[in-house]
């Protein structure tokens, strides 16, 4: 017998993917602009610490490793085991859960968000912060380097399990990769430069957004931070459910 013919997806359910696949960049993107403010403060408020772009961390942590001077070691070890932390715990929530934005991803942004606020606040109330650069930072800016990477490793499972193409909203090297070797000067057909310019563009926008709010008070780039992630998940969940 011939197989059967898979029925074709009607007109309307095409056009209500690719306006959920459209929220879905959108919201990635706003998210990685948050990730940039994140990185400005754990770089310049907590001894040069990444706490969402784990290359810089192995980067510095394998020069400071060698001996070279002034830069930290265990600031960088806690935000890696931290990000590897957040990332399994939410790649387990979101094991059994439904492909794309489901209530779990709503969750999980959520608590990113509370997280954030709560170190922007915590970050208000402590002395000796930011730290200055070659001293010894205290253990309450450990602390803090410790739960931005659970955050940002839980957001960029979160990110990942909505396999948004070129957007992971803690990484732009892959897509700057992308952006050249996939342009018109390469041969190729340039599709998707715009994501891709964008994330780069918005990770940039926010690191600089970041150190601005960082000469204000180390909590305040983290306050918005927060709001940006609170934000997001409230109008991912309303729009994932509005257009099943």
């Amino acid at each position: 017998m011939p197989p059967e013919k898979t029925a074709a997806p009607s007109p309307a359910a095409v056009a209500r993917g690719a306006r959920r696949a459209s929220w879905h960049l959108a919201l990635m993107l706003v998210l990685t602009f948050s990730t940039g403010i994140v990185d400005a403060v754990g770089y310049l408020g907590l001894d040069r610490v990444f706490t969402a772009n784990m290359t810089g961390n192995v980067v510095i942590l394998g020069m400071a490793l060698t001996g070279s001077e002034d830069l930290p070691i265990v600031g960088p070890v806690l935000a890696l085991l931290g990000f590897l932390a957040g990332a399994a715990v939410v790649g387990r929530v979101l094991r059994k859960a439904a492909t794309g934005w489901t209530t779990a991803s709503t969750w999980v942004f959520v608590v990113v968000g509370v997280v954030l606020a709560g170190l922007g606040v915590a970050t208000s109330l402590m002395v000796g912060l930011p730290v200055e650069p070659g001293t010894t930072p205290p253990p309450a800016a450990l602390a803090v380097t410790t739960v931005l990477g659970i955050a940002m490793g839980g957001q960029a499972a979160a990110a990942r399990r909505l396999a948004v193409k070129d957007v992971t909203t803690v990484v732009v090297t892959s897509t700057l990769t992308g952006l050249a070797a996939d342009s018109r000067m390469a041969g190729g057909t340039g599709d998707g430069w715009r994501r891709r310019l964008g994330a780069v563009v918005l990770i940039l926008a926010g690191a600089a957004a970041g150190a601005a709010l960082l000469r204000w008070h180390i909590g305040a780039g983290l306050g918005v931070a927060a709001l940006i992630s609170l934000v997001a998940a409230v109008l991912g969940h309303f729009r994932a459910h509005a257009t099943r």
